[in-house]
Protein backbone atom coordinates (compact mmCIF):
# COMPACT_ATOMS: atom_id res chain seq x y z
CA UNK A 1 0.00 0.00 0.00
CA UNK A 2 1.29 3.59 -0.97
CA UNK A 3 1.14 6.56 1.18
CA UNK A 4 -0.45 9.23 0.05
CA UNK A 5 2.58 11.90 -0.68
CA UNK A 6 2.20 15.24 1.24
CA UNK A 7 3.41 18.48 0.11
CA UNK A 8 3.77 22.08 2.14
CA UNK A 9 2.61 19.73 5.15
CA UNK A 10 2.88 22.95 7.84
CA UNK A 11 0.09 24.75 5.96
CA UNK A 12 -2.09 21.94 5.31
CA UNK A 13 -2.06 20.44 8.81
CA UNK A 14 -2.32 23.78 10.36
CA UNK A 15 -5.61 24.46 8.22
CA UNK A 16 -6.96 20.71 9.20
CA UNK A 17 -6.19 21.54 12.54
CA UNK A 18 -7.84 24.79 12.57
CA UNK A 19 -11.08 23.92 10.22
CA UNK A 20 -11.57 20.77 12.43
CA UNK A 21 -14.09 21.52 15.19
CA UNK A 22 -12.60 22.29 18.91
CA UNK A 23 -14.21 19.19 20.04
CA UNK A 24 -12.70 16.80 17.88
CA UNK A 25 -9.88 16.09 20.61
CA UNK A 26 -11.83 15.79 23.02
CA UNK A 27 -14.87 13.74 21.29
CA UNK A 28 -12.79 11.18 18.99
CA UNK A 29 -9.70 10.54 21.47
CA UNK A 30 -11.99 9.47 23.87
CA UNK A 31 -12.75 6.80 21.37
CA UNK A 32 -9.09 5.57 21.22
CA UNK A 33 -7.51 3.24 23.62
CA UNK A 34 -4.73 4.49 25.64
CA UNK A 35 -2.49 1.66 24.41
CA UNK A 36 -2.68 -0.18 21.31
CA UNK A 37 -1.19 -3.27 21.28
CA UNK A 38 -1.32 -7.01 19.16
CA UNK A 39 -3.21 -9.41 20.58
CA UNK A 40 -2.75 -12.97 20.44
CA UNK A 41 -2.67 -13.35 16.15
CA UNK A 42 -4.69 -16.78 15.94
CA UNK A 43 -2.84 -20.02 14.32
CA UNK A 44 -3.61 -19.75 10.57
CA UNK A 45 -6.49 -22.34 8.68
CA UNK A 46 -5.62 -24.02 5.97
CA UNK A 47 -6.25 -22.33 2.84
CA UNK A 48 -6.88 -18.39 1.83
CA UNK A 49 -8.86 -18.70 -0.82
CA UNK A 50 -11.02 -15.32 -0.90
CA UNK A 51 -9.95 -12.47 -2.89
CA UNK A 52 -11.49 -9.89 -0.62
CA UNK A 53 -11.04 -7.08 -2.93
CA UNK A 54 -13.79 -4.45 -1.16
CA UNK A 55 -11.48 -4.45 2.00
CA UNK A 56 -7.96 -4.18 0.42
CA UNK A 57 -8.79 -0.79 -1.47
CA UNK A 58 -7.75 2.58 -1.02
CA UNK A 59 -10.67 4.58 0.92
CA UNK A 60 -10.78 7.77 -0.77
CA UNK A 61 -13.63 9.98 -1.46
CA UNK A 62 -11.82 13.08 -3.74
CA UNK A 63 -8.43 12.46 -5.25
CA UNK A 64 -5.29 14.11 -3.70
CA UNK A 65 -4.65 15.47 -0.50
CA UNK A 66 -3.52 19.31 -1.35
CA UNK A 67 -5.42 22.23 0.83
CA UNK A 68 -8.30 22.42 -1.37
CA UNK A 69 -9.22 18.60 -1.16
CA UNK A 70 -8.71 18.52 2.79
CA UNK A 71 -11.45 21.61 2.68
CA UNK A 72 -13.81 19.24 0.26
CA UNK A 73 -13.49 16.32 3.12
CA UNK A 74 -13.97 18.34 6.02
CA UNK A 75 -17.51 19.80 4.76
CA UNK A 76 -18.30 15.99 3.86
CA UNK A 77 -17.00 14.76 7.32
CA UNK A 78 -19.39 17.57 8.41
CA UNK A 79 -22.50 16.49 6.23
CA UNK A 80 -23.45 13.54 8.28
CA UNK A 81 -23.73 11.20 5.80
CA UNK A 82 -23.13 8.08 7.04
CA UNK A 83 -20.92 6.02 4.25
CA UNK A 84 -19.59 9.56 2.52
CA UNK A 85 -18.80 10.71 6.04
CA UNK A 86 -16.65 7.65 7.53
CA UNK A 87 -15.12 7.90 3.90
CA UNK A 88 -13.72 11.62 4.36
CA UNK A 89 -13.22 10.63 7.95
CA UNK A 90 -10.88 8.20 6.78
CA UNK A 91 -9.01 9.73 4.30
CA UNK A 92 -8.27 12.62 6.45
CA UNK A 93 -6.94 9.81 8.62
CA UNK A 94 -4.88 8.81 6.38
CA UNK A 95 -3.27 12.90 5.27
CA UNK A 96 -3.08 12.94 9.54
CA UNK A 97 -0.80 9.88 9.28
CA UNK A 98 1.25 11.22 6.45
CA UNK A 99 1.83 14.56 7.78
CA UNK A 100 2.93 12.60 11.25
CA UNK A 101 -0.07 13.90 13.09
CA UNK A 102 -0.83 10.06 14.42
CA UNK A 103 -3.06 11.21 17.27
CA UNK A 104 -5.51 13.09 15.19
CA UNK A 105 -5.39 10.64 12.64
CA UNK A 106 -6.17 7.47 14.93
CA UNK A 107 -9.17 9.90 16.69
CA UNK A 108 -10.72 9.94 12.76
CA UNK A 109 -9.98 6.39 12.04
CA UNK A 110 -12.24 5.70 14.84
CA UNK A 111 -14.97 7.80 13.74
CA UNK A 112 -14.52 6.21 10.34
CA UNK A 113 -15.18 2.99 11.87
CA UNK A 114 -18.31 4.07 13.66
CA UNK A 115 -19.82 5.37 10.73
CA UNK A 116 -18.82 2.84 8.47
CA UNK A 117 -21.90 1.37 6.41
CA UNK A 118 -21.82 -2.39 7.24
CA UNK A 119 -18.61 -4.48 7.80
CA UNK A 120 -16.92 -4.90 4.89
CA UNK A 121 -16.70 -1.01 4.84
CA UNK A 122 -15.47 -1.57 8.48
CA UNK A 123 -12.76 -4.32 7.50
CA UNK A 124 -12.03 -1.70 4.79
CA UNK A 125 -10.92 0.75 7.55
CA UNK A 126 -9.39 -1.62 9.61
CA UNK A 127 -6.71 -3.02 6.73
CA UNK A 128 -6.22 0.75 5.85
CA UNK A 129 -5.64 1.62 9.40
CA UNK A 130 -3.23 -0.94 9.96
CA UNK A 131 -1.44 -0.15 7.01
CA UNK A 132 -1.32 3.96 8.16
CA UNK A 133 0.43 2.41 11.48
CA UNK A 134 2.59 0.18 9.81
CA UNK A 135 4.40 3.02 7.72
CA UNK A 136 4.36 5.06 11.36
CA UNK A 137 6.72 2.26 12.83
CA UNK A 138 3.74 0.83 14.77
CA UNK A 139 3.94 -2.68 13.48
CA UNK A 140 2.18 -4.16 16.71
CA UNK A 141 -0.61 -1.86 17.05
CA UNK A 142 -0.95 -2.54 12.60
CA UNK A 143 -0.95 -6.11 13.39
CA UNK A 144 -4.09 -5.28 15.60
CA UNK A 145 -5.92 -3.84 12.51
CA UNK A 146 -5.52 -6.58 10.30
CA UNK A 147 -6.23 -9.15 12.87
CA UNK A 148 -9.78 -7.14 13.25
CA UNK A 149 -9.75 -6.93 9.38
CA UNK A 150 -9.70 -10.58 8.64
CA UNK A 151 -7.66 -13.15 11.09
CA UNK A 152 -10.99 -14.56 12.56
CA UNK A 153 -13.76 -14.39 9.64
CA UNK A 154 -15.03 -17.43 8.16
CA UNK A 155 -13.40 -17.35 5.28
CA UNK A 156 -9.94 -16.85 4.78
CA UNK A 157 -8.67 -13.19 2.94
CA UNK A 158 -5.96 -13.95 0.70
CA UNK A 159 -3.95 -10.93 1.87
CA UNK A 160 -4.02 -12.40 5.30
CA UNK A 161 -1.36 -14.43 5.28
CA UNK A 162 1.71 -12.41 3.77
CA UNK A 163 0.02 -9.64 6.17
CA UNK A 164 0.46 -10.81 9.25
CA UNK A 165 4.05 -12.71 8.33
CA UNK A 166 5.52 -9.48 7.43
CA UNK A 167 4.02 -7.68 10.54
CA UNK A 168 5.36 -10.96 12.69
CA UNK A 169 8.71 -10.76 11.24
CA UNK A 170 9.04 -7.18 11.55
CA UNK A 171 8.17 -7.92 15.42
CA UNK A 172 10.39 -10.87 15.89
CA UNK A 173 7.71 -13.46 15.84
CA UNK A 174 9.76 -15.28 13.35
CA UNK A 175 7.60 -18.40 14.23
CA UNK A 176 4.18 -17.27 14.11
CA UNK A 177 5.59 -15.50 10.79
CA UNK A 178 6.94 -18.56 9.07
CA UNK A 179 3.46 -20.29 9.50
CA UNK A 180 1.10 -17.87 8.44
CA UNK A 181 3.81 -17.73 5.06
CA UNK A 182 2.84 -21.60 5.45
CA UNK A 183 -0.67 -20.90 4.60
CA UNK A 184 -0.06 -18.59 1.83
CA UNK A 185 1.94 -21.60 0.57
CA UNK A 186 -0.33 -24.23 1.26
CA UNK A 187 -3.25 -22.02 -0.56
CA UNK A 188 -1.65 -20.80 -3.60
CA UNK A 189 1.96 -23.20 -4.01
CA UNK A 190 2.78 -22.31 -7.50
CA UNK A 191 2.96 -18.42 -6.50
CA UNK A 192 4.46 -18.83 -2.91
CA UNK A 193 7.08 -21.31 -2.64
CA UNK A 194 9.86 -19.33 -4.95
CA UNK A 195 7.56 -15.65 -5.19
CA UNK A 196 8.07 -13.43 -7.48
CA UNK A 197 7.10 -10.77 -5.10
CA UNK A 198 7.58 -7.71 -7.12
CA UNK A 199 4.73 -9.27 -9.00
CA UNK A 200 2.61 -10.69 -6.43
CA UNK A 201 3.07 -7.51 -4.07
CA UNK A 202 3.42 -4.24 -6.85
CA UNK A 203 1.90 -2.11 -4.24
CA UNK A 204 4.25 -2.97 -1.15
CA UNK A 205 7.75 -1.23 -1.10
CA UNK A 206 10.96 -3.16 -2.08
CA UNK A 207 11.87 -3.37 1.77
CA UNK A 208 8.75 -4.53 2.72
CA UNK A 209 9.14 -7.06 -0.36
CA UNK A 210 12.42 -7.71 1.30
CA UNK A 211 11.60 -8.68 4.60
CA UNK A 212 8.48 -11.08 3.41
CA UNK A 213 11.56 -12.32 1.05
CA UNK A 214 13.24 -13.58 4.73
CA UNK A 215 9.95 -14.88 5.87
CA UNK A 216 9.84 -17.24 2.52
CA UNK A 217 13.38 -18.13 2.78
CA UNK A 218 12.78 -19.15 7.02
CA UNK A 219 10.09 -21.43 5.62
CA UNK A 220 11.94 -22.69 2.36
CA UNK A 221 15.06 -23.52 5.16
CA UNK A 222 12.62 -25.56 7.41
CA UNK A 223 8.27 -25.73 6.38
CA UNK A 224 6.22 -26.30 9.30
CA UNK A 225 4.06 -29.25 9.12
CA UNK A 226 0.00 -28.93 8.89
CA UNK A 227 -1.49 -28.73 11.17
Amino acid sequence: MRALGVQGPRNRLYRMNRCLPRRLGAALLVLVPFALCAQDIPRPKEFYFEVDAEVVRTLELYPGDDDATVERLLKARERGRRGEGALASAQLARIAYAGGRTDTGRALYAEAVARADGARMRDAMHWNHGWDLYRSGDVAAALEQWRIAGAERLKGPSWLPPTLALGLWRLDRREEAVRWYAAAVRTEPQQWRAPDLERLLPDWTDADRATLAEVAAAWQANPPSWP
